[in-house]
Protein backbone atom coordinates (compact mmCIF):
# COMPACT_ATOMS: atom_id res chain seq x y z
CA UNK A 1 0.00 0.00 0.00
CA UNK A 2 1.37 3.10 -0.85
CA UNK A 3 0.78 6.61 1.32
CA UNK A 4 0.66 10.06 -0.72
CA UNK A 5 -0.10 13.22 -0.50
CA UNK A 6 -1.71 14.67 -3.20
CA UNK A 7 -0.32 18.55 -3.69
CA UNK A 8 -0.31 21.33 -6.72
CA UNK A 9 1.65 24.41 -6.99
CA UNK A 10 -0.21 26.65 -9.29
CA UNK A 11 -2.05 23.83 -10.62
CA UNK A 12 0.88 21.53 -11.76
CA UNK A 13 -0.36 18.87 -9.97
CA UNK A 14 1.96 15.94 -7.73
CA UNK A 15 1.76 12.63 -6.38
CA UNK A 16 3.81 13.31 -2.71
CA UNK A 17 5.42 10.10 -1.04
CA UNK A 18 7.33 9.99 1.77
CA UNK A 19 10.23 7.31 1.05
CA UNK A 20 12.58 8.50 4.52
CA UNK A 21 12.01 5.44 5.76
CA UNK A 22 10.77 3.20 3.05
CA UNK A 23 12.48 2.02 -0.61
CA UNK A 24 10.68 2.30 -3.72
CA UNK A 25 11.63 0.45 -6.87
CA UNK A 26 10.27 0.50 -10.24
CA UNK A 27 9.50 4.41 -10.38
CA UNK A 28 9.55 4.63 -14.12
CA UNK A 29 6.57 2.48 -13.52
CA UNK A 30 5.25 3.40 -10.69
CA UNK A 31 4.53 7.16 -12.00
CA UNK A 32 2.70 5.98 -14.93
CA UNK A 33 0.28 4.05 -12.92
CA UNK A 34 -0.12 6.57 -10.16
CA UNK A 35 -0.09 9.41 -12.73
CA UNK A 36 -2.69 8.18 -14.80
CA UNK A 37 -6.19 10.74 -14.61
CA UNK A 38 -8.65 7.78 -15.61
CA UNK A 39 -7.01 4.72 -13.97
CA UNK A 40 -4.69 6.15 -11.04
CA UNK A 41 -4.77 8.90 -8.65
CA UNK A 42 -4.09 11.49 -11.10
CA UNK A 43 -1.24 13.78 -11.67
CA UNK A 44 1.69 15.57 -13.93
CA UNK A 45 4.35 13.96 -11.76
CA UNK A 46 5.68 11.68 -9.07
CA UNK A 47 7.61 13.11 -6.27
CA UNK A 48 9.71 10.84 -4.08
CA UNK A 49 11.11 12.52 -0.60
CA UNK A 50 14.56 10.51 0.47
CA UNK A 51 17.07 11.22 2.66
CA UNK A 52 19.83 12.99 1.72
CA UNK A 53 23.77 13.06 3.10
CA UNK A 54 23.90 17.01 1.57
CA UNK A 55 20.98 18.56 2.03
CA UNK A 56 18.26 18.41 4.38
CA UNK A 57 16.27 16.50 1.96
CA UNK A 58 16.27 14.72 -1.63
CA UNK A 59 13.62 14.66 -4.18
CA UNK A 60 13.15 12.31 -7.37
CA UNK A 61 10.41 14.04 -9.91
CA UNK A 62 9.19 11.50 -12.45
CA UNK A 63 6.87 12.71 -15.13
CA UNK A 64 3.88 11.33 -16.27
CA UNK A 65 5.34 9.66 -18.75
CA UNK A 66 7.69 7.77 -16.56
CA UNK A 67 10.89 9.46 -17.34
CA UNK A 68 12.84 11.64 -14.48
CA UNK A 69 12.98 15.32 -14.25
CA UNK A 70 16.19 17.16 -13.56
CA UNK A 71 14.30 19.46 -11.53
CA UNK A 72 10.62 21.21 -10.94
CA UNK A 73 10.50 24.30 -9.51
CA UNK A 74 6.55 23.96 -8.55
CA UNK A 75 7.33 20.12 -7.26
CA UNK A 76 10.29 21.52 -4.91
CA UNK A 77 7.97 24.06 -3.14
CA UNK A 78 5.32 21.30 -3.04
CA UNK A 79 8.53 19.89 -1.36
CA UNK A 80 8.73 22.51 0.77
CA UNK A 81 5.63 22.10 2.12
CA UNK A 82 5.12 18.58 2.39
CA UNK A 83 7.82 18.16 4.76
CA UNK A 84 6.74 20.97 7.40
CA UNK A 85 3.27 20.27 7.76
CA UNK A 86 3.83 16.58 8.24
CA UNK A 87 6.80 17.42 10.97
CA UNK A 88 9.44 15.70 9.08
CA UNK A 89 11.12 19.60 9.84
CA UNK A 90 10.74 22.70 11.80
CA UNK A 91 13.12 24.86 9.25
CA UNK A 92 11.60 27.62 7.63
CA UNK A 93 14.93 27.95 5.82
CA UNK A 94 15.71 24.12 3.97
CA UNK A 95 17.98 22.70 1.57
CA UNK A 96 16.90 20.50 -0.82
CA UNK A 97 19.07 18.04 -3.14
CA UNK A 98 17.86 17.44 -6.81
CA UNK A 99 19.81 16.20 -9.76
CA UNK A 100 20.24 19.58 -11.03
CA UNK A 101 21.92 20.16 -7.86
CA UNK A 102 21.18 21.40 -4.21
CA UNK A 103 18.50 24.20 -3.69
CA UNK A 104 17.85 26.42 -0.75
CA UNK A 105 14.32 27.20 -0.23
CA UNK A 106 12.38 29.71 2.28
CA UNK A 107 8.95 28.83 3.79
CA UNK A 108 6.37 31.38 4.56
CA UNK A 109 4.05 30.22 7.64
CA UNK A 110 0.94 31.36 8.92
CA UNK A 111 -1.01 29.62 11.98
CA UNK A 112 1.15 26.68 11.09
CA UNK A 113 0.71 26.41 7.65
CA UNK A 114 3.27 26.87 4.58
CA UNK A 115 1.37 29.31 2.73
CA UNK A 116 3.96 30.96 0.36
CA UNK A 117 7.71 29.07 -1.17
CA UNK A 118 10.34 31.20 -2.28
CA UNK A 119 13.16 29.00 -4.39
CA UNK A 120 16.84 29.78 -5.10
CA UNK A 121 16.29 28.40 -9.12
CA UNK A 122 20.06 29.17 -9.07
CA UNK A 123 21.97 30.96 -11.67
CA UNK A 124 20.98 30.23 -15.25
CA UNK A 125 22.90 28.30 -17.53
CA UNK A 126 23.65 28.06 -21.38
CA UNK A 127 21.68 30.91 -23.22
CA UNK A 128 21.01 29.91 -26.96
CA UNK A 129 19.75 32.36 -29.56
CA UNK A 130 17.93 30.04 -32.46
CA UNK A 131 17.23 32.71 -34.93
CA UNK A 132 15.57 30.01 -37.05
CA UNK A 133 14.22 26.71 -35.41
CA UNK A 134 11.96 24.79 -38.09
CA UNK A 135 9.21 22.93 -37.65
CA UNK A 136 6.20 24.66 -36.29
CA UNK A 137 2.56 23.39 -36.98
CA UNK A 138 2.19 26.54 -38.67
CA UNK A 139 4.71 26.15 -41.55
CA UNK A 140 6.51 29.18 -39.60
CA UNK A 141 9.94 29.15 -38.90
CA UNK A 142 10.16 30.02 -35.17
CA UNK A 143 12.81 32.50 -33.54
CA UNK A 144 13.34 30.93 -30.16
CA UNK A 145 15.45 31.57 -26.93
CA UNK A 146 17.09 28.25 -25.31
CA UNK A 147 17.98 28.50 -21.65
CA UNK A 148 18.82 25.95 -18.86
CA UNK A 149 17.96 26.31 -15.67
CA UNK A 150 19.28 22.71 -14.49
CA UNK A 151 16.47 21.11 -17.16
CA UNK A 152 16.34 22.36 -20.45
CA UNK A 153 13.98 24.92 -21.87
CA UNK A 154 12.73 26.89 -25.41
CA UNK A 155 11.20 29.73 -24.64
CA UNK A 156 9.17 31.20 -28.02
CA UNK A 157 7.50 35.01 -27.74
CA UNK A 158 4.18 35.32 -29.26
CA UNK A 159 1.48 37.72 -29.65
CA UNK A 160 -1.65 36.28 -28.52
CA UNK A 161 -0.63 33.15 -26.12
CA UNK A 162 -4.50 32.05 -25.45
CA UNK A 163 -4.88 31.13 -29.05
CA UNK A 164 -1.46 29.87 -30.15
CA UNK A 165 -1.77 26.23 -30.77
CA UNK A 166 0.53 24.97 -27.65
CA UNK A 167 -0.85 21.06 -28.44
CA UNK A 168 0.31 21.34 -32.23
CA UNK A 169 3.51 23.11 -31.50
CA UNK A 170 5.18 21.70 -28.18
CA UNK A 171 5.56 18.07 -28.90
CA UNK A 172 7.01 19.32 -32.53
CA UNK A 173 9.62 22.08 -30.90
CA UNK A 174 9.97 19.24 -27.71
CA UNK A 175 11.32 16.55 -29.61
CA UNK A 176 12.74 18.96 -32.62
CA UNK A 177 16.54 17.80 -33.35
CA UNK A 178 18.10 20.61 -31.28
CA UNK A 179 17.14 18.77 -28.72
CA UNK A 180 18.92 15.32 -28.14
CA UNK A 181 17.57 14.94 -24.91
CA UNK A 182 13.79 16.92 -25.57
CA UNK A 183 13.17 19.82 -23.84
CA UNK A 184 10.43 21.72 -22.26
CA UNK A 185 8.76 24.71 -24.79
CA UNK A 186 7.11 27.89 -22.70
CA UNK A 187 5.29 30.19 -25.40
CA UNK A 188 5.03 33.66 -23.90
CA UNK A 189 2.94 36.91 -24.46
CA UNK A 190 4.91 39.81 -22.98
CA UNK A 191 2.42 42.45 -21.22
CA UNK A 192 4.43 44.60 -20.26
CA UNK A 193 7.99 44.98 -18.54
CA UNK A 194 7.15 43.45 -15.74
CA UNK A 195 4.15 40.72 -16.66
CA UNK A 196 4.00 38.11 -18.66
CA UNK A 197 1.47 35.28 -19.88
CA UNK A 198 2.96 32.01 -20.05
CA UNK A 199 1.65 28.00 -21.35
CA UNK A 200 4.70 25.64 -21.02
CA UNK A 201 4.72 22.27 -22.57
CA UNK A 202 6.40 20.41 -21.30
CA UNK A 203 9.08 17.71 -21.21
CA UNK A 204 6.94 14.00 -20.61
CA UNK A 205 4.09 15.60 -19.22
CA UNK A 206 2.09 18.07 -21.77
CA UNK A 207 1.03 20.83 -21.54
CA UNK A 208 0.49 21.94 -17.73
CA UNK A 209 -1.38 24.41 -15.97
CA UNK A 210 2.10 25.71 -14.59
CA UNK A 211 5.82 25.51 -15.03
CA UNK A 212 8.32 26.88 -12.33
CA UNK A 213 11.52 26.42 -14.01
CA UNK A 214 10.17 27.43 -16.78
CA UNK A 215 8.74 30.76 -16.19
CA UNK A 216 11.97 31.39 -14.44
CA UNK A 217 13.40 30.83 -18.45
CA UNK A 218 11.04 32.75 -19.66
CA UNK A 219 11.98 35.79 -17.78
CA UNK A 220 15.84 35.09 -18.20
CA UNK A 221 15.00 34.84 -22.12
CA UNK A 222 13.01 38.21 -21.97
CA UNK A 223 15.78 40.38 -20.06
CA UNK A 224 18.43 38.23 -22.46
CA UNK A 225 16.13 39.76 -25.56
CA UNK A 226 15.42 43.38 -23.91
CA UNK A 227 11.82 42.80 -23.64
CA UNK A 228 11.34 42.67 -19.96
CA UNK A 229 12.94 43.81 -16.42
CA UNK A 230 14.45 41.61 -13.80
CA UNK A 231 11.49 41.78 -11.38
CA UNK A 232 8.11 40.06 -13.27
CA UNK A 233 4.50 37.86 -12.52
CA UNK A 234 4.25 35.55 -14.61
CA UNK A 235 0.55 34.55 -15.21
CA UNK A 236 0.38 30.90 -15.65
CA UNK A 237 -3.57 29.02 -16.34
CA UNK A 238 -3.06 27.58 -13.07
CA UNK A 239 -2.16 31.03 -10.95
CA UNK A 240 0.67 33.20 -10.89
CA UNK A 241 4.38 33.36 -10.09
CA UNK A 242 6.63 35.88 -9.27
CA UNK A 243 10.26 35.44 -10.85
CA UNK A 244 13.77 38.05 -9.81
CA UNK A 245 16.44 37.45 -11.70
CA UNK A 246 18.72 39.41 -9.18
CA UNK A 247 21.71 41.16 -8.76
CA UNK A 248 23.92 37.68 -7.80
CA UNK A 249 23.07 36.22 -11.36
CA UNK A 250 20.65 33.85 -9.20
CA UNK A 251 16.57 33.26 -10.61
CA UNK A 252 14.24 33.67 -7.72
CA UNK A 253 11.03 31.97 -7.68
CA UNK A 254 8.07 32.57 -5.14
CA UNK A 255 4.65 30.97 -5.45
CA UNK A 256 2.28 28.78 -3.62
CA UNK A 257 1.79 25.15 -2.54
CA UNK A 258 -1.53 23.80 -1.77
CA UNK A 259 -2.42 20.54 -0.12
CA UNK A 260 -5.74 18.31 -2.53
CA UNK A 261 -5.63 15.30 -0.29
CA UNK A 262 -4.08 12.08 1.01
CA UNK A 263 -5.08 8.73 0.50
CA UNK A 264 -3.73 5.17 0.07
CA UNK A 265 -3.22 3.44 -3.18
Amino acid sequence: MLKFVKMHGTGNDFIMVSCLKKIIQNHSQLAKRVCDRHYGIGADGLIMILPSAQADFRMRIFNSDGSEAEMCGNGIRCVGKFVYEKGLSNKTALSVETLAGIIPIWLTVKKGLVTQVKVNMGKPGRITNYPALAGSIINKKIRAIGVSMGNPHCVVFVENVAAYPVARSGPLIEKHRFFPRKTNVEFVQVINRGKIKQRTWERGAGETLACGTGASASVVAGVFTGRLGRKVKVILKGGTLEIEWAKDNCVYMTGPAVEVFSGAF
